[in-house]
C-alpha cells in the first residue's frame, strides 16, 4: 500500500523488485572476454590524446595494453598511481567528453574505445583481490597535516601525504567519508556500496586518521587547525545551495536536489522513500539529472527538468540528457521559474516565464506557463558555505583563490575541489587537485 501520504508524495509506490531492478548497476561492467576484445581495438598511441584530455594523466594506452596482455592488476597499478580514486571515476566521469571524445578512433568510426569501461574493469578486478598492497608508505617525516573535507580533493590529498611519509588527520562533517562521492551520486551509478570499499582500501595505507561528525566552524575552528598542524588541505566542496530566486514560501514538496539525492543514497529501504506524482527539477547540471532520473525510478508518474537556457548550455552532458529522456524525464528549456503554488501549505504547482537571449543577455518574456507538482527539487547550482569561517583567505566568483599547485592566499593552506575556483566540478579534477596539491605540500615541508 501507499504510505507517507502527503498531498502527492508517497513512499512505497513500486513493489520491491521493481526498486531492484531500478536501483542496479545502470552499467554493468564487462567481463574478461568482452575487457579483452575491447582492449584489442586500441591503437596505443604515442603521446595519445586520451592521455592529455584525462584530468589526472592516466597513461590511458599502457593500462589498456595490460588488460589485452591478461594482467588486469598491473592495468590497475597504472590507473591508481595517478587518480587514486580510478574505480569511482570509471563509473561516474563524463569520459564521453574526457578521454573518449579524444580518442583516435572517432577519426575513422564512430566508436572510440571504451576507456571508462576498460578502466572499470581493472579497477574491479584489483579490488576483487587486492592484496598484495599496491602503495607503500615512505620514512615517517614527522609533520603533520590537516586534511577538512573527505570528498575526492580531500581523500587524493589525504593519500599522496601518507604515502610521502607524513601524518593526517582528516576532519569530515559527515558520519561517512567521501563528500559527493558517498552522498551525491545517483545510487545506481555507485551500488554495492562501492564509495566506502574504495575508500576502506585507501585508508589502508596508514597514516591517516579521521574525525567525521566534526564541523569546521562548530566543532573544529579554521585558526586552531592552522596554527596546530604544518600545513592544510580545504576539501570543502560546496555545502551551500542557491535559492530560486523567488518568493519560496515553506511548503511541503521543496527541497533541495542534492539533499534528496543524499537521502536516497543512505537509504536502506527505498519503498520507505517518498516521492511525489508530479516532479519538476529546476537546473541543467547533473544534479538535476540525477534527482529527475532517480524520481522517477522510485515510481513518479511525471517528472520534468526545467532549464532557463537552451539545450547547447546545460552543463549535463548530451550523454546524460539522453539518459533521463530514455528515463522518461522530460526536459524543458528557456524557462525560469516565476512563483510557487500552494494549498495548506503543501505545493501544488510552479509557474515559469519563458526565457530568451536579448543583446546577448538572458530575458524573461511576458508569457508563462504552469506545470503541476507536488515536488519541486531545487538543482540550480552549490555555493560555499560561509559558515566554515575560514578568514583571511582571497576568494574570486565565491570559491577560494590558489595557484596551479592549490596554494591559497594563506602560508601552510592549500585548497582543492569544488571550493577551489577555475574549476570544472568533476570528480577527477578534484582528485587532480588533491595530489597536485599533496605534492607541492610535500615538497614546501621538506625544504622549508
Amino acid at each position: 500500500m501507499l504510505a507517507s501520504l502527503q498531498n502527492g508524495i508517497c513512499s512505497a509506490r513500486l513493489d520491491l523488485a521493481t526498486y531492484q531492478q531500478n536501483f542496479a548497476d545502470a552499467h554493468p561492467p564487462l567481463n574478461a572476454i568482452q575487457a579483452k576484445i575491447e582492449a584489442e581495438r586500441c591503437y596505443y598511441c604515442f603521446a595519445a590524446p586520451c592521455q592529455t584530455a584525462c584530468p589526472t594523466g592516466i597513461d590511458i594506452p599502457s593500462f589498456i595494453a595490460r588488460i589485452a596482455q591478461d594482467n588486469p592488476r598491473g592495468a590497475a597499478a597504472k590507473i591508481l598511481e595517478e587518480n587514486i580514486l580510478g574505480g569511482m571515476c570509471a563509473r561516474v566521469c563524463p569520459t564521453e567528453v574526457l578521454c573518449e571524445q579524444a580518442c583516435v578512433r572517432n577519426t575513422n568510426e564512430d566508436k572510440p574505445v571504451e576507456i571508462g569501461l576498460l578502466q572499470r574493469f581493472a579497477t574491479d578486478s584489483f579490488f576483487s583481490k587486492p592484496k598484495p598492497p599496491l602503495f607503500k608508505r615512505t620514512t615517517d617525516t614527522g609533520k603533520k597535516i590537516a586534511v577538512v573535507g573527505s570528498g575526492p580533493a580531500g581523500l587524493s590529498c589525504a593519500h599522496r601525504l601518507a604515502c610521502l611519509g607524513h601524518q593526517v588527520t582528516v576532519f569530515e562533517a559527515k558520519p561517512k567519508l567521501g563528500g559527493l562521492n558517498e552522498y551525491g551520486l545517483a545510487a545506481y551509478k555507485t551500488p554495492n556500496k562501492f564509495a566506502q570499499q574504495e575508500i576502506e582500501w585507501l585508508l589502508s595505507i596508514g597514516g591517516i586518521t579521521v574525525q567525521t561528525n566534526t564541523r569546521l566552524g562548530k566543532d573544529v575552528f579554521f585558526q586552531d587547525i592552522v596554527q596546530n598542524f604544518d600545513a592544510v588541505f580545504l576539501g570543502l566542496g560546496l555545502a551551500g545551495v542557491n535559492a530560486l530566486g523567488i518568493h519560496e514560501p515553506e511548503s511541503v514538496g521543496l527541497r533541495n536536489a542534492v539533499e534528496f539525492i543524499a537521502d536516497l543514497r543512505q537509504a536502506e529501504d527505498l519503498s520507505q522513500l517518498p516521492v511525489g506524482r508530479k516532479v519538476v527539477v529546476i537546473g541543467g547540471g547533473m544534479t538535476a539529472i540525477d534527482a529527475a532520473v532517480q524520481s522517477r525510478k522510485l515510481g513518479a508518474e511525471e517528472v520534468t527538468i526545467v532549464y532557463r537556457r537552451g539545450q547547447e548550455s546545460m552543463s549535463a552532458s548530451e550523454y546524460e540528457q539522453a539518459w533521463a529522456k530514455n528515463n522518461g524525464v522530460k526536459i524543458r528549456h528557456w524557462a525560469a521559474p516565476l512563483e510557487l503554488h500552494t494549498a495548506n501549505g503543501q505545493l501544488t504547482g510552479i509557474r515559469f516565464a519563458y526565457t530568451q537571449l536579448v543583446d546577448g543577455r538572458l530575458t524573461q518574456l511576458p508569457e508563462s506557463f504552469q506545470l503541476e507538482a507536488d515536488m519541486v527539487l531545487r538543482a540550480i547550482g552549490q555555493t560555499f558555505d560561509s559558515s566554515h569561517s575560514v578568514e583571511g583567505l582571497a576568494m574570486q566568483g565565491g570559491k577560494i583563490l590558489t595557484d596551479a599547485h592549490g596554494k591559497t592566499s594563506l602560508a601552510k593552506v592549500w585548497a582543492g575541489g569544488d571550493c577551489r575556483y577555475g574549476g570544472k566540478d568533476l570528480t577527477v579534477e578534484g582528485v587532480q587537485h588533491g595530489k597536485l596539491a599533496a605534492i607541492d605540500i610535500d615538497r614546501v615541508l621538506r625544504t622549508a
